[in-house]
């Protein structure tokens, strides 16, 4: 009895082993690629920002009522990507006004929001609060400010 051979001068068998042999190498190597793209994917930073505050309240102690005073807030982005402040409320009145840096802060850099405090008109304790909105992920951070007004005699 005589064996046939194909084309491959190989019997029938043998070409089958021979795929599945190949078969399980390439499925081999691509779950090798794919293991190392995942590897690499879960080893690279999230990319981004992160804002961290020296201080977030500032005491004016005793103040006249005509003396404009200013609170500094330091900050630094301590994330890995550029922090951009979206907004700073005003506290919910016209006496306090927010400033702060417009341009993106970059990694690693600092930068400041000011907040200047107008007490015409006000006598006693206050107690305001405004909030920083940014690209960071999390809430609006809250930065608050309280003193004593003691009115000026006129």
């Amino acid at each position: 009895m005589a064996l046939a051979l194909n084309l491959y001068g190989v019997m029938p068998f043998q070409l089958l082993k021979r795929l599945f042999i190949m078969k399980k190498i390439l499925l081999s190597i691509i779950l090798a690629v794919m293991t190392v793209g995942i590897a690499a994917a879960a080893g690279k930073k999230d990319g981004k920002p992160e804002i961290t505050f020296a201080k977030t309240s500032h005491d004016f102690g005793t103040i006249k009522d005509d003396d404009y005073v200013t609170a500094v807030y330091e900050f630094e982005n301590t994330g890995d990507a550029p922090l951009v402040i979206i907004s700073v409320t005003n506290g919910g009145c016209g006496c306090t006004t927010p400033s702060y840096p417009k341009s993106p802060i970059k990694p690693g850099k600092k930068g400041e929001i000011k907040i200047k405090f107008n007490p015409r008109g006000r006598a006693g304790e206050f107690n305001r609060e405004v909030k920083v909105k940014t690209n960071a992920k999390g809430d609006r951070k809250k930065l608050t400010f309280n003193g004593t007004i003691i009115p000026t005699k006129k």
